[in-house]
């Protein structure tokens, strides 16, 4: 399957069966998430069959349940760490997919992490991992021309490219992103509010993990 159809099969699930997450799945998750980690500088940690964080107050009201596993991403802290912190995580979110799990992008409602954090770190987010109740449902888009400057004569590549960028998670579904092609080149900015940074930091990778084309 190729990666935009992953991502169009992708949507955030809250409720999880509690079923294992077997040693071969594990095992392709570590690996890449060590080869994040060593690209990006972050310290990205999985933890499994681990109830407690989302045992919380905060995790019920967020409609969570069955979360024993997740991914915490940690990193140093600096301007470009939510960036990263998205980017990132959502390559270790479309590879979960292809191996037949489920996903939640978790900003505040859980509770304490088991992961790791060491002096100079921060946790940014948390992203749900398991075996889902259901596979959720696809999120309400903004139109294109809202969120890209040449909606009206797009080339084919930049199409697919906003097409993956569309599906790609946001905090509470903003889309505060747009993105600009100008000679050939594509960037990307992030709009005002609540882990927009993080938001781009996704979307960047939707679009380049699709047409293979760097966004600046």
């Amino acid at each position: 399957m190729d990666i935009l159809e992953i991502m169009k099969e992708r949507h955030s699930v809250r409720q999880y069966s509690g079923k294992k997450i077997e040693s071969r799945v594990r095992e392709a998750l570590a690996a890449l998430a060590g080869e994040c980690n060593r690209e990006s500088g972050l310290s990205i940690q999985i933890l499994y069959d681990e109830p407690k964080c989302f045992d919380s107050m905060m995790a019920h009201y967020g409609k969570f349940s069955g979360v024993d596993n997740y991914v915490a991403l940690v990193g140093k802290k600096g301007a470009d760490l939510d960036e990263k912190a998205g980017y990132y995580g959502e390559k270790l979110v479309l590879k979960a997919q292809e191996l037949g799990l489920n996903t939640c992008w978790v900003a505040m409602t859980h509770g304490k992490s088991a992961a790791n954090i060491k002096k100079g770190e921060k946790l940014v987010c948390i992203i749900a991992l398991g075996y889902g109740v259901t596979q959720g449902t696809a999120h309400k888009n903004k139109p294109v021309e809202q969120l890209c400057n040449c909606a009206s004569n797009m080339p084919n590549w930049f199409s697919e490219g906003m097409e993956a960028a569309l599906l790609a998670p946001t905090a509470i579904n903003q889309q505060k992103f747009y993105i600009t092609l100008e000679n050939g080149r594509v960037s990307a900015r992030a709009g005002k509010g609540f882990y927009t940074k993080m938001d781009l930091g996704i979307v960047k990778y939707h679009f380049e993990a699709v047409t293979g084309r760097r966004v600046e």
